[in-house]
């Protein structure tokens, strides 16, 4: 049975939290060196890697998510692999394959694991959906088990681990759409757009007027570690998981309190994987921000990476020109927010 956490424990989280903040505003600070605006999507990316989610980042070509990424892991002072994804990457590139080696004691030849690019604190999948699905598919275990299997034995893949993967349209050519199971892996799916007039100037000034700036180490990776212990051990109170739990059943066709929209548009809803999400990428924006508790605002801020992936729009939907968003956020305006309501049905 868990403990209960005693005063002192408290004082210390209360402490760490304010730590978390501090940290992340030098992040951001540090990040501002070698990217120009991306405000929210730098936010998104900090919130899965202190809850230990995977990213994916969507986006044409040029939008500088690549940098992003290798920038990220040089502020949190970990090991960063990039794999370029091209349409004759095989599952063996990835995850790494046995070599045969010479024994220098026995003279025996023996066959070595030689490891491959996925083990690395962050790695970047880039242009994910340019590989074939067989490859796309080598991913899902190193996700979601933290390990490799090859040669009949497990490897432990190095903690922290976070996939952070990008992706171009999916109306470009040569792309492949990842399988539903892959998208499910990955906590969010974040949408890159094409920078305003301002900051493409101050893109022009930043990149063609000086050298790449070198970035500073905020955390380390025991630090980061620490603080994604600290996020489990934050409390939600009982009327956010009522909250969540109804915003994400509402996203499935043919239930009983089911929008009649949903059911015009939605081929299959959201499973549980958003809820767990939700609340685990709540509990981190409220950290980041200095505070102790989730509250509704931080789930309905979340909404849109968390659930736009998770869900399938029929015939109709596109037909009409509807996206996951355009879904969402109507059942974000929907649903009802208050507090009370949802205090009253926990009683």
């Amino acid at each position: 049975m868990a403990q209960e956490p005693t005063e002192i424990d408290a004082a210390d989280d209360v402490q760490a939290v304010e730590r978390l903040r501090a940290a992340r505003e030098q992040i951001v600070g540090e990040l501002r060196n070698a990217i120009v605006g991306m405000d929210d999507v730098i936010d998104q990316v900090l919130i899965s890697v202190f809850s230990r989610g995977h990213c994916l980042l969507e986006g044409v070509p040029g939008l500088a998510k690549t940098l992003l990424v290798s920038s990220i892991a040089k502020c949190l002072s970990l090991s960063f692999h990039r794999i370029q994804f091209t349409p004759d990457l095989m599952p063996s590139d990835i995850t790494g394959t046995d070599v045969l080696q010479d024994d220098p004691e026995t003279g025996h030849r023996k066959f070595v694991f030689s490891k491959g690019p996925l083990f690395a604190n962050i790695v970047l999948a880039d242009e994910i959906n340019r590989t074939p699905p067989k490859t796309q598919a080598a991913l899902l275990e190193a996700m979601q088990e933290k390990m490799v299997s090859a040669g009949g034995n497990d490897f432990q893949l190095d903690l922290p681990f976070f996939v952070l993967a990008t992706q171009n349209p999916l109306e470009q050519e040569g792309t492949y759409p990842l399988p539903e199971a892959q998208l499910d892996r990955f906590m969010f799916k974040i949408h890159v757009d094409y920078p305003t007039e301002d900051e493409e100037i101050d893109i022009m000034r930043q990149v063609t007027g000086r050298a790449s700036p070198d970035l500073k180490a905020v955390l380390s990776k025991e630090e980061i570690l620490s603080l994604q212990a600290l996020v489990l051990r934050v409390p939600v109170a009982d009327h956010i998981f009522r909250y969540t739990a109804k915003l994400v059943r509402s996203t499935r066709p043919g239930g009983e309190d089911t929008p009649d929209f949903i059911n015009d548009w939605v081929s299959f809803g959201t499973g549980p994987r958003a809820c767990l999400n939700l609340i685990l990428a709540g509990k981190a924006r409220a950290i980041l921000r200095g505070r102790f508790n989730v509250a509704i605002e931080d789930i309905q801020t979340l909404a849109l990476p968390v659930m736009r992936h998770r869900m399938g729009l029929n015939f109709a939907a596109q037909s009409e020109g509807v996206r996951t968003d355009d879904v969402i956020r109507r059942l974000l305006e929907q649903i009802p927010a208050d507090e009370k309501l949802y205090e009253a049905a926990s009683a």
